[in-house]
């Protein structure tokens, strides 16, 4: 069995590869959905998946480590617990990525960013604006699952867990049978 398969295995295992009709945080239609609260909620998956990402960036100067809220904030604790680094997430407010609850990103400082899953690598995106509108410096970008096969790229220096292409529709594109499917959205934000 392969990295991929046993990644695949450990997601059905604890439920977190889910099949239905989802509407993802970009806002496409999928067959598909990673929840990976649910593999993070097991201390050994949570150390394992962290350990890979930690080692990649191990020889690279981090001061921060960043999330976007809700779902990358456990992963991203726990990356910046194995560096030994300052942890912070940024959240939505009004619709834009914004740091609260006393948050400060310092001007000149080296942050990586990090994500449990990324479809279009949107929340990402304005992580990384939102660091670099800060005046500091994203050395990388770390994640868990790219849906995307590795066609999504953010950062010269980017790191996957687990690459997978996830096909995925825009609303004037979803087969008929996944539209007559009731649609689910599992994720941090609401259906609209």
């Amino acid at each position: 069995m392969n990295n991929q398969d046993h990644l695949i295995e450990i997601f059905q295992k604890t439920g977190a590869l889910l099949e239905g009709h989802f509407i993802l945080t970009s806002g496409r239609h999928s067959r598909t959905y990673f929840q990976c609260a649910k593999v993070l909620q097991h201390p050994e998956y949570l150390q394992k998946f962290s350990n890979q990402i930690v080692n990649y960036f191990r020889d690279i100067e981090i001061d921060t480590v960043i999330t976007p809220a809700v779902g990358g904030i456990v992963f991203g604790t726990e990356i910046g617990r194995q560096l030994n680094k300052q942890t912070i997430f940024a959240e939505r407010e009004q619709g834009a990525m914004t740091l609260r609850r006393g948050f400060e990103i310092s001007p000149e400082i080296n942050v990586l960013v990090i994500e449990d899953v990324i479809t279009t690598g949107g929340s990402v995106s304005e992580v990384i604006d939102l660091v670099k509108n800060s005046g500091a410096h994203v050395v990388g970008v770390g994640v868990l699952v790219d849906r995307s096969g590795g066609k999504v790229k953010l950062h010269e220096k980017q790191f996957c867990v687990t690459e997978l292409e996830a096909v995925s529709y825009r609303d004037d594109e979803i087969p008929d049978d996944l539209a007559n499917i009731p649609v689910l959205k599992p994720g941090s934000r609401s259906l609209k």
